[in-house]
């Protein structure tokens, strides 16, 4: 088959040309953002919290094991686009059922290979996150193609979360696999995660750890909330700027102390935000699966998955908020915790997918903190 032609256009002016891949003549169109995973490509890709973003890969050689039926992290593919520098058109896993280049297609996905990403990464850490399009074919100019990366909205001040929150409540019992929180002693602890765009190994974590899980929608108010009658509550990850949640911020706040909290990413944010504390959008956030953070509770170390692009001003929360975990890459805030409220969250993903499982411990912390 015949090699079309790609462009990747940002919004400073740069424009590179490659080949494209993925839905052959479609156009993408999002936040250019950069992800140093060596793998996990099909997890991330499918992560909720990369809505409204075009991902390109630090490492060169993307797609060489497929995707698979069980890698799924959501109900498909949330990033709008894919930079690679060399796409894998063959694959070997006993678990594929397709070449990503194909489930790129199958899933009207855009992207472009034949990009020097680290480069590109170099660009993006210089002068920040940018937005960006990405065209198939020649037949447009590479100023209006840059036009159009800067008429893309800002990521600052967008509420992302009504595209990727659940629409309907579901629940995801605890089943006879995992550690079995109360196995034997009464029933389950009920957790309501509130849904602001989670990824499934997050529930998954947590019926490891014994719950029975109702998944709720973002927008459910604090009294629907309780009226599920939940051991504890959990803060879910998910897209775009924090502080424009400003009803999810409301019913934190509410629900605040009345059950045990536990935040994850934009859940974090928001929790530091329902307390009076401030989030600012970082130069190029970070995303990976090999980010360093110490916990100074303990004083060790965990190499954590992340994918953020705004983070809480330590500065300004308040007396009664203890900052439980610093990264080690810049000594941004990675962790909360508010004693007297029983509520912690963390800036990370502890259920890694992909990543390592040094803070998978935070899920058995929030099971015994339900008691």
């Amino acid at each position: 088959m015949a090699k079309v032609p790609a462009v990747l256009a940002l919004e400073n002016g740069h424009v590179v040309h490659g080949t494209a891949i993925g839905a052959i003549g479609g156009e993408s169109a999002g936040e250019l953002v950069f992800n140093t995973a060596m793998m996990g490509y099909q997890e991330i890709l499918t992560d909720p919290s990369y809505y409204g973003q075009t991902i390109t890969f630090t490492y060169p050689h993307i797609g060489n094991y497929g995707v698979s039926d069980d890698d799924w992290e959501s109900g498909k593919i949330q990033a709008a686009g894919l930079v690679v520098a060399e796409l894998s058109r063959t694959f070997s896993n006993r678990r594929a059922v397709a070449s990503l280049g194909e489930w790129l297609e199958h899933n009207n996905v855009a992207g472009i290979e034949g990009v020097d990403t680290r480069a590109l990464v170099r660009m993006l850490r210089t002068e920040g996150a940018m937005r960006c399009v990405i065209v198939h074919g020649t037949d447009v100019a590479d100023a209006d193609l840059v036009a159009k990366a800067l008429a893309i909205p800002s990521m600052e001040g967008q509420n992302l979360t009504p595209f990727v929150s659940t629409r309907e409540s579901y629940v995801s019992p605890h089943t006879s696999g995992g550690e079995g929180a109360r196995a034997g002693a009464g029933k389950n602890p009920h957790v309501v995660a509130l849904d602001f765009g989670s990824k499934r190994n997050i529930i998954r974590r947590l019926n490891h750890y014994g719950c029975d899980v109702t998944v709720v929608p973002g927008t459910t108010t604090s009294a629907e909330v309780l009226a599920l009658n939940p051991d504890g509550i959990f803060l879910s990850n998910g897209p775009g700027d924090p502080a424009a949640v400003s009803t999810g911020i409301a019913t934190i706040r509410e629900l605040l102390g009345v059950k045990p909290m536990f935040g994850i990413c934009l859940g974090h944010q928001m929790m530091a935000l329902a307390v009076g504390g401030k989030t600012y959008k970082l130069k190029f956030g970070h995303r990976g699966a090999n980010h360093p953070v110490k916990n100074l509770r303990t004083g060790s170390i965990e190499i954590t998955s992340q994918n953020h692009g705004f983070a809480v001003d330590a500065s300004t929360l308040p007396e009664n908020v203890e900052v439980t975990h610093v990264n080690l890459n810049d000594d941004t805030c990675a962790g909360i915790a508010i004693p007297d409220a029983q509520a912690f969250a963390v800036q990370y993903h502890p259920e890694a997918a992909p990543g390592p499982h040094d803070s998978d411990y935070l899920f058995h912390d929030f099971v015994k903190a339900m008691g």
